[in-house]
């Protein structure tokens, strides 16, 4: 067996720590964006805003939260399936640095207002060439522990992560071509529709290579080594795989539909958004085979619950997004409260269930410990459950509220409700148990972090050694 010293760990857990202080940041701010909607008195001019905030809720949930997550779990798993260590400590570490500063500069310049307006996308360019220096550096060092490794056979785990860790640079640089006109300030190369199309290239691709392949990894890996059980299929996890980032990378121009946008482009991403359901669905289904080689610690591994779940909600959206794809049902979703209802069964659902629980796996074994409390743990689980479903089935209610209202029209044929504060009037008691829904998750979050506390604080007590190997069926790791 692999001497577990022979890994970098360190690395792996200032990104946990990393993920958790983002992961409060992120929460709190959409929590108190999500009250914003209700109770405009608590948006305070010019720096916290709806229009200010939300940006920065958005990127540091995804690109401080779980991006974090991501790279704490690419430098854990790269070294125990390639059985070698990082092929460079120093190169870890400057990438952790200028990562995390990447952060806390956009935390800083967000609610300043230097935005390029563009989902995902809206930092200014001295910021996006900082991030491809932190990433050619990542991209060096995990290629080069890949090419070092001892281990010849590459574990699907990994074709999930070199498949988000190729395609993320290609999505970013594109859609960030701009031409600067001052420090702070830049327009983008494209411009109208071509820009739009662009974008959404790269929005729609950067949840299926951020804040999906690089979680069906961790779920390839953690989820056999948790149970002890190999993953269900090795087979279906290579069809899975294959068939996901081929269709994935077509499905952008769904979020462009009834635009100016070429009608066969529309179609194009219609069609590929609906042929996703069936890769989707079969890594679901690999991941609830696996899980049911060791159904009977569900009831008491909270860990397992939050793999469970998260692995249902990755079911559940991946067959909401292609629905909404559709042109007679974006017709009625779309730009409406339906549309967050998705993304947040998604983010809190599928990545952040996942999140979490890899989190109450690496903490007590980078830590060499015993996690502090099972039963807050369970605590944690029920209460973001509770959150998530609160959040979602309030959205949904309003969504098609809200957008029914849009669309009804009188006897005349005219617009039934003209005034648009009138249909937001209506919609105010869905949107007050969203944020109740946000403190309810939050608060598993605090729950969270105090039990990784506690656990931390008791590291080197003598825990046993943990075998670091995944039984596989038909293959090494």
């Amino acid at each position: 067996m692999m001497n577990s010293q022979k890994y970098n760990d360190r690395i792996v857990k200032g990104f946990l720590i990393s993920a958790l202080v983002w992961g409060v940041a992120s929460m709190l701010i959409g929590t108190w964006i999500a009250f914003q909607m209700v109770f405009p008195e608590l948006n305070f001019g010019p720096y916290f805003t709806f229009g200010r905030l939300r940006p920065l809720h958005t990127n540091a949930a995804i690109f401080g939260f779980a991006l974090s997550i991501i790279f704490a779990t690419a430098y854990h798993t790269v070294q125990r399936l390639c059985r070698v260590r990082i092929w460079s400590d120093r190169l870890a570490n400057i990438h952790f640095v200028l990562y995390n500063l990447t952060i806390v500069l956009a935390a800083i310049t967000l609610p300043l207002g230097m935005n390029q307006s563009k989902e995902y996308a809206e930092l200014e360019w001295p910021l996006d060439l900082l991030i491809v220096v932190w990433f050619v550096i990542f991209l060096v060092n995990y290629f080069g522990t890949i090419f070092t490794r001892e281990e010849k056979q590459l574990y699907a785990a990994i074709w999930f992560y070199i498949a988000s860790f190729v395609t993320i640079p290609i999505l970013f640089i594109v859609n960030n071509l701009a031409v600067p006109v001052g420090l702070t300030k830049s327009y983008s190369l494209f411009a109208g529709v071509y820009d739009a199309n662009i974008q959404w290239w790269y929005g729609h691709n950067a949840v299926a290579f951020v804040l999906t392949t690089p979680f069906l990894g961790l779920m390839y890996y953690y989820l056999p080594k948790h149970i002890k059980q190999p993953i269900y299929s090795h087979r279906l996890s290579i069809i899975h795989f294959w068939s996901l980032i081929f269709i994935y990378i077509w499905a952008g121009p769904h979020h462009l539909l009834y635009s100016p946008l070429p009608d066969w482009l529309q179609t194009t991403g219609m069609v590929f958004s609906i042929m996703l359901w069936m890769p989707s669905w079969g890594g679901m289904l690999n991941g609830f085979l696996t899980l049911t080689q060791a159904k009977e610690k569900i009831k008491t591994d909270a860990t397992l619950k939050m793999l469970l779940v998260g692995i249902t909600f990755y079911g559940m959206s991946t067959f909401e997004g292609p629905l909404l794809s559709i042109r007679s049902v974006s017709a009625l979703g779309h730009n409406t409260d339906w549309i967050i209802g998705h993304v947040h069964g998604g983010t809190l659902g599928w990545v952040g269930m996942m999140s979490f629980a890899v989190i109450y796996y690496l903490v007590p074994r980078v830590w060499n410990t015993n996690l502090y409390s099972e039963r807050l743990a369970n605590f944690h689980f029920w209460v973001a459950t509770l959150g998530i479903l609160l959040y979602i089935v309030s959205m949904w209610v309003s969504g098609v509220t809200e957008g029914s209202m849009w669309r009804a029209v009188d006897e005349t044929g005219a617009l039934k409700y003209p005034n648009w504060v009138q249909i937001t009037e209506v919609l105010k008691p869905f949107r007050l148990f969203r944020g109740i829904a946000g403190i309810l998750y939050v608060t598993g979050l605090f729950v969270m972090i105090y039990n990784v506390i506690k656990t931390i604080a008791t590291a080197g007590s003598g825990w046993k050694e943990i075998d670091l190997r995944v039984g596989l069926k038909e293959g090494k790791a």
